[in-house]
């Protein structure tokens, strides 16, 4: 690649981290209600060129012009099939989905459409951050942190009935059509790189410390009293599922030159590769699956699932970096004695 290449690549790439940031901070401006357009035209935009730097990365300058016309560069819908090859991918049909609102006739979106999209929004932004830091080894949140990354949201419920009783029938029914839709697709998809829904749960335990309200019983109801001291959404504080960590770790360790090794696998190719056996045996150390801040257990169905935060992955980078070529075996040898807790041990 050329010096012409590499300039254009990184302008394509600067220009597609402001766009990110824009979307991200407009929609988190709660005065804004141009805030559900605007994020879809500036987030759209942040993809385009993203998209459009990996291709050239990959192909060249000549990969992102539609062949025989050098004036016209792909489409955002043209990058993403030549990038995210299969149309069943998650993240594919997420980004399809906010072009179809991108291109909506403003006129049609109301106030209702942030509720229906921010599970699809939310996804978008972890989508790009892990695409960026994935392609290009470039972390947004040295630019964004962390906790800007999560999208404020109206806690307003969404009736049909409110819809009809609010707006006349053409546009109550194609909202209505927009929120069924949506709906249907995150059963049928049910992943997070397509959608993260903004959902609270409500548990009753004894430990104080871990609590996110606190509330009195009484045979009295009239003087029983609850006491909301905060809310917690868990799946937006720990959004990465195991797979989504070996990938941010793995760009991390790439990004930062760390010579890790893994001797746990007897390829020589994927001897430097940070593989689910050692970040189970980093979550089992540090108990990691027993701290809030580190892991979301939904356990309503018979096998319970985890995610986990930013929080969590950060830490395991951090004991990386200490020891990259002994870590692994470090905690082979302690996994099995009594941890101290992720807070206060080193492997």
């Amino acid at each position: 690649m050329n010096n012409a290449q590499i300039s254009l690549s990184e302008k394509l790439l600067e220009k597609s981290q402001e766009a990110f940031i824009v979307a991200v901070e407009l929609y988190n401006k709660p005065t804004i209600r141009y805030r559900v357009e605007g994020f879809s035209f500036f987030i759209c935009n942040a993809w385009e060129l993203l998209l459009k730097a990996h291709i050239m990365q990959t192909y060249g300058e000549a990969a992102i012009y539609y062949k025989g016309d050098k004036q016209r560069t792909k489409s955002l819908n043209a990058c993403i099939k030549e990038v995210f090859t299969n149309d069943k991918d998650p993240l594919r049909i997420n980004l399809e989905k906010i072009i179809d609102l991108r291109n909506t006739s403003t006129h049609f979106i109301t106030e209702e459409y942030e509720q229906i999209y921010v599970p699809l929004f939310q996804s978008c932004v972890i989508n790009y951050m892990n695409k960026l830091l994935q392609f290009f080894h470039i972390d947004i949140t040295d630019k964004l942190g962390s906790n800007f990354l999560t999208l404020s949201v109206r806690m307003e419920e969404v009736t049909e009935d409110s819809i009809r009783a609010r707006y006349p029938d053409s546009l109550a029914e194609h909202i209505l059509t927009i929120m069924s839709s949506i709906g249907r697709t995150i059963n049928t998809v049910d992943h997070t790189n397509f959608a993260i829904p903004v959902k609270h749960d409500f548990y009753i335990t004894k430990k104080q410390g871990q609590a996110a309200a606190s509330f009195s019983i009484t045979k009295d109801a009239e003087h029983a009293a609850f006491i909301l001291k905060e809310r917690h959404d868990m799946q937006k504080s720990c959004p990465y599922r195991m797979r989504e960590c070996l990938g941010r770790i793995q760009a991390l360790i790439e990004r930062d030159k760390i010579p890790f090794v893994n001797p746990s696998t007897p390829d020589e190719s994927k001897r430097h590769t940070f593989n689910a056996y050692v970040f189970n045996l980093f979550v089992r150390f540090y108990d990691l699956k027993s701290d809030p801040c580190y892991c979301y257990v939904y356990d309503r169905n018979t096998n319970p699932t985890y995610s986990y935060s930013d929080k969590a992955i950060n830490l395991i980078v951090e004991q990386i970096k200490k020891g990259p070529e002994h870590i692994v075996q470090s905690l082979k040898t302690k996994v099995g004695k009594p941890t101290p807790g992720a807070k206060d041990s080193k492997p």
